[in-house]
């Protein structure tokens, strides 16, 4: 896996570090420009991983040199005017490549619905121009477009077609956009034989050896992320295989996750001879709640904190939670139960009692010295000012080896990563480490901790995202600082942002880094929040002991004293979504208008799913509101299986559902 991955889009003055991939750290790697626009003075260093900043709009070919071959790398860059909004700054983030987008530069000219040969020289890059003019002066004032790709195989061709979407407040239509294709340099295709038109790219069957993939992304006053599809042949070669690289796997949108923290959660458990005994112990209780997908807290050998996150080996389980087959034993148990497990993998920093960091801090000559970021002061790199941690430096090939190795080693006893700290890492070892786990098993699933959200980290890197954006939202709520009608501003803020359609999430009210919300916001809120969870597009997290009323974010779980009605509450909830699994769907939400006495503490929505529409009310306030809708409901509530009509309206406590009639 040597090559250095696939092309990628980016602007004027992004920062786009490189790396080789499956680095050996005592190999020779060497990096250079091969093709640049004829302006560019762009150089790079001598570094087996050098940071590309290109510096004028056009198409650069980079090339590795490893021990054993020469490879090929695409980059795409766009006019820095024309950066998409709501990308961060790349000074916040580790090999970001500028993380504030752009767009709009075209590799090829041409009427729209002309057919245009990939030149030779072009090695995959070539744009299908939409009807309207392109605007090069107004950066993201229009809003970032979205863009999928889809593929098929017609007659003896294949054809990949483009299906752009305007920013939701841009005053462009969709045949405003263009799109840009840029085949992958890993596979081996006959160009010549490509050919672009209108939001189509077509090759040959014939023209494609193993493997075709084509990223594309829309271009308008601002460029998309990126999409990308691959076709693969079978067997003989003669079937072939259509795959979206960027959709999360099927299981993981269905999903009810559920965050174990693992030193509190089965602690009153005195018959448990380890840790893992205890909360394989907990797996009846799990089950009967009606959740599919445990996250758990780190379980590698750490420094002593109870959260388990300052890690001091990266390839042993925890002494205070059992050993490697204890570990094992509990994924068996919850995969016999239909449950799958998250790993939370930490690899932004190491513990300051880790021996490469003990080793370096007392040696400046030490050779594990450059694998930790350092400060003028003398003292490591670190985030908010957290005293025992150390922030690794990925410019180190032994860092990246190293984690490239624990990830191996821990994804094939997982179903999927937890990523912890996303945002602090860089691009280029989340895209590796997809590509690498995503080869052995594609319903691997990477689930990103990244606050706030950032849109680019669906492309090629993640699956599901944490939603900090409704998260946040449903605090302010909560706490009586906006309207209840934020929360679907929340929601729509992720096609805002940039996310495609495709783009799943992850909903929570707390974890274990949080106050829990029912102790900030209260107990009527804290119900109208977790149906909210629940009836949002996205999969649900609930941190254990959620549903029991559990007031401390990180103490032993209160069994004894766990809250029925609050229990009752998420066991309707649950109901409700084994009942009517489209309300979990990625499809969008309606905003209707209502009348209540009760406005800031109610929001009304539609949603339509595959399964029908469904009307919902959410009640953040103390007092049962009544509200009228111009919607024909059944009017009983399919989460407490009462009527709730009245002679002006409905009636909400808290959450109530509904499926439209009309």
């Amino acid at each position: 896996m040597e090559h250095p991955g696939p092309p990628r889009f980016v602007a004027v003055g992004d920062v786009v570090e490189l790396s080789p991939r499956d680095p050996d750290p005592k190999a020779a790697y060497r990096w250079s420009i091969t093709e640049a626009p004829i302006a560019s003075d762009t150089r790079l260093g001598d570094d087996p991983v050098p940071e590309f900043v290109p510096d004028v709009p056009g198409r650069y070919v980079v090339t590795l040199e490893t021990p054993h071959e020469e490879y090929d790398r695409s980059i795409r860059v766009f006019p820095g005017e024309q950066r998409p909004t709501g990308r961060a700054a790349a000074a916040g983030i580790r090999g970001a490549s500028g993380y504030s987008g752009m767009s709009g530069y075209s590799g090829y000219s041409g009427a729209s619905g002309s057919a245009r040969p990939f030149e030779s020289g072009q090695s995959g890059f070539a744009s299908g121009s939409g009807s309207g003019a392109r605007d090069q002066t107004t950066g993201g004032a229009d809003g970032r477009p979205r863009v999928r790709l889809d593929a098929e195989i017609e007659g003896d061709e294949v054809v990949v077609r483009a299906t752009p979407t305007p920013h939701p407040d841009s005053g462009r239509s969709a045949d405003d956009l263009d799109v840009e294709f840029l085949l992958d340099d890993r596979d081996d295709v006959d160009r010549g034989s490509v050919t672009v038109t209108d939001r189509e790219l077509r090759v040959p069957l014939a023209a494609v050896d193993d493997r075709l993939r084509v990223h594309g992304v829309a271009v308008g006053a601002s460029y998309s992320v990126a999409d990308a599809v691959r076709v693969e042949r079978l067997g003989d070669g003669e079937n072939v295989a259509i795959e979206r690289l960027n959709d999360p796997p099927a299981w993981a949108t269905e999903s009810t996750l559920y965050e174990i923290y693992v030193r509190g959660f089965a602690a009153d458990d005195e018959t448990a001879e380890t840790t893992f005994e205890a909360l394989e112990n907990r797996l009846e209780y799990i089950d009967e709640l009606g959740v599919d997908t445990l996250w758990l807290t780190p379980v590698l050998q750490h420094d002593g904190a109870p959260h388990g996150y300052n890690i001091t080996d990266f390839f042993a389980i925890a002494d205070d939670l059992g050993d490697r087959e204890d570990y094992e034993q509990f994924v068996e148990a919850a995969h016999d139960r239909g449950m799958r497990v998250l790993f939370d993998f930490v690899a932004n920093h190491s513990a300051r009692d880790h021996p490469w960091f003990e080793d370096a801090y007392e040696d400046p000559n030490s050779p594990y010295r450059d694998r930790y970021e350092w400060q003028t002061s003398g003292e490591p790199g670190t985030y908010f000012d957290w005293e025992l941690i150390a922030n690794f430096d990925f410019s180190s090939l032994d860092v990246r080896r190293h984690l490239l190795d624990a990830a191996d080693t821990w994804a094939d006893l997982a179903d999927g990563f937890r990523c912890d700290m996303a945002w602090a890492v860089p691009e280029s070892f989340w895209r590796e480490l997809r590509d690498r786990l995503k080869s052995r098993d594609p319903e691997f699933l990477l689930l990103d901790e990244t606050i706030p959200y950032i849109a680019d980290f669906h492309e090629g890197m993640f699956d599901v995202h944490f939603d900090t954006t409704l998260y946040f939202a449903l605090r302010q709520v909560g706490n009586g600082h906006e309207p209840a009608a934020a929360i679907l501003d929340a929601v729509e803020g992720r096609t805002r942002s940039g996310f495609p359609d495709h783009a799943a999430f992850m909903l929570y009210l707390e974890n274990h880094d949080e106050t829990r919300y029912i102790v900030e916001c209260g107990d009527e809120a804290a119900k109208a929040a977790a149906g909210a969870l629940f009836t949002l597009p996205g999969l649900p997290m609930l941190y254990g002991g959620q549903e029991l009323g559990q007031r401390g974010n990180r103490d032993p779980l209160a069994w004894d004293h766990a809250r029925e009605e609050i229990r009752s509450h998420y066991d309707d909830l649950l109901a409700l979504q084994a009942a009517h699994p489209g309300l979990q769907g990625d499809g969008g939400i309606e905003r209707l208008s209502y009348e209540t006495h009760a406005d800031g503490d109610v929001v009304a929505f539609a949603r339509e799913t595959d399964t029908g529409r469904y009307v919902v009310l959410l009640n953040f306030g103390a007092e049962q509101a009544t509200v009228g809708i111009d919607e024909s409901v059944d009017a009983t509530d399919l989460v407490s299986g009462e009527s709730r009509a009245v002679a002006n309206g409905l009636t909400v406590d808290d959450v109530a559902v509904f499926e439209a009639t009309g």
